[in-house]
């Protein structure tokens, strides 16, 4: 999962990029980059670490001009080298700057085709490069001297028919314009809106709504599935729809953990999604613990805390904050492999004893992927005093790998991974542990939009919309998702910055 943003505006962008970025630090925290472009120059810097890490005031000052994209990154299949932080750029034709969210699932025959059919180099094992390149060989078939806003939108056609998997992506031309557009699934998300400066309209596109509300943008809407958006540099906006069957169908895991609450995906509130999920949630532990002994309601912090005040109120027992968390650890979901994630959950988290001493205490999180975190919570709770430990989780088991830009491991690293809830419960040692339904998981997103049709809910059921997942792809994604490849990838790198 990553950030992105994009903004042609009247006069420098660089700062409105940085702060936006910053917006979207929760997307990714493993590296940073925006690149700018001045007449017909780009300006660049990205490295490893957090945005604040990466920009300094005399990067900032290079970052020219009044259009520029952005982008947040945390690792899936790829390295963690800051080769690898985007955006990546190309030359021909024109110049052209791309970053991305998401995961291409055919990244092996697109690059074979690169090279084959293509004749174009690729540097790095990023699937945003392999991206970058299908777009411009597409548009260098149509490309003329006299740029022709229509020809990007045909290549853009024709990445959609090439690519397949989640995407949204921002790119930039040189002296030309910004460039947006959406997988044909809508899987991973992508709004876009605008800002009345005195010279005119500057238009902002980014992951999240809330990155456009914290630089004074308004909301105009999300990009439909395999819509693009291209926004010349001199402010004018034109949009296409380029995928011949486009059908929605987002990832329901933004709902339940990567998206803020503030923001607004898909015309869904996030935060209400999750209050719903707070509702669903306390009806199933009524009915399978209608005499429940629940003396509090404490929140694993942040995601789940919406989601717990709903369970709180519906139980009629005490919400209380249990957890301190340290703010300056990064989110432990995301950490590159098992003993930095083990070693960093006591590192954010700190127990407020009072609140557990002698108490029968029901622990709201949001999901429960590897059981790392929960398990050592547990133990967190039972030190601090509690009495009994229970557990809910707002979504349900996860027990098949995002193929789509999440980075869930293979299978066998799940706590879920052939166990039932009473073996996951004694693995992560609750007393009892309940699992949101999935019917009531998409219900709860659901309703904040009708014309939602479907999600993509793969990691809870298997089912991957794109069609092209089977036993040989997922042999290959464990090779590359295990906690030991990450590990092995990260020894043998070295961190450096970029920059043009």
């Amino acid at each position: 999962m990553c950030g992105i943003v994009g903004i042609v505006g009247h006069s420098q962008v660089n700062l409105d990029l940085y702060e936006s970025l910053s917006v979207l630090q929760h997307r990714g925290q493993d590296a940073a980059g925006i690149m700018t472009c001045e007449e017909d120059k780009f300006f660049m810097r990205k490295g490893n670490g957090l945005v604040r890490d990466v920009f300094f005031k005399q990067h900032m000052e290079r970052l020219r001009g009044n259009m520029g994209i952005g982008h947040v990154r945390y690792p899936t299949a790829g390295c963690s080298s800051s080769l690898e932080a985007q955006p990546f750029y190309v030359n021909s034709p024109y110049g052209i700057a791309l970053a991305h969210n998401g995961n291409l699932t055919n990244t092996g025959a697109l690059k074979e085709q690169l090279f084959l059919d293509d004749m174009r180099h690729l540097n790095t094992e990023s699937d945003t490069e392999a991206l970058l390149n299908v777009f411009a060989h597409e548009l260098q078939l149509l490309a003329k001297p006299d740029f022709d806003i229509e020809d990007v939108f045909a290549a853009v056609k024709a990445v959609h028919k090439r690519c397949k998997g989640g995407y949204a992506v921002i790119a930039m031309i040189v002296g030309k314009g910004v460039l947006a557009f959406r997988d044909p699934n809508g899987i991973r998300p992508a709004v876009y809106g605008k800002r009345e400066a005195p010279a005119g309209t500057d238009y902002m596109i980014a992951s999240e709504s809330v990155a456009l509300q914290a630089q004074g943008f308004e909301l105009v809407r999300d990009l439909m599935p395999g819509e693009a958006v291209f926004v010349e540099q001199s402010g004018e906006l034109h949009t296409r729809q380029c995928a011949d069957n486009p059908h929605p169908v987002p990832c329901i895991f933004e709902f339940v953990y990567f998206a803020r609450p503030d923001s607004i995906m898909d015309d869904v509130s996030v935060y209400k999604a999750r209050l719903r999920m707070g509702q669903r949630l306390v009806k199933k532990i009524l009915r399978e613990h209608p005499n429940h002994d629940i003396d509090v309601v404490i929140p694993i912090p942040d995601t789940s805390r919406t989601s717990a005040l709903e369970v709180a109120f519906h139980l009629n027992v005490k919400y209380r904050e249990g957890f301190i968390k340290n703010r300056y650890i990064g989110r432990t979901f995301i950490m590159p492999g098992q003993i930095e994630r083990k070693k960093s959950v006591r590192q954010k988290l700190n127990a407020i004893d009072l609140e557990f001493q002698g108490k029968n205490v029901l622990l709201v999180d949001d999901s429960i992927v590897r059981g790392t975190t929960s398990e050592q919570i547990i133990q967190m709770a039972r030190e601090a005093g509690a009495n009994k430990v229970y557990m809910a989780s707002a979504a349900p088991p996860v027990r098949y790998p995002n193929v789509y830009g999440i980075d869930m491991p293979a299978p066998e690293e799940f706590v879920a991974h052939n166990r039932t809830v009473k073996e996951i419960a004694d693995v992560i040692g609750a007393d009892w542990l309940i699992y949101q339904d999935l019917n009531d998981l998409v219900d709860a997103v659901r309703k904040g939009n009708d014309n939602l049709a479907d999600f993509d809910c793969s990691c809870f059921n298997g089912n991957y919309v794109t069609n092209d997942i089977d036993d040989n792809y997922f042999r290959e994604l464990e090779s590359q998702r295990n906690d030991a490849a990450k590990m092995k990838r990260r020894g043998s790198q070295s961190a450096e910055s970029v920059e043009l």
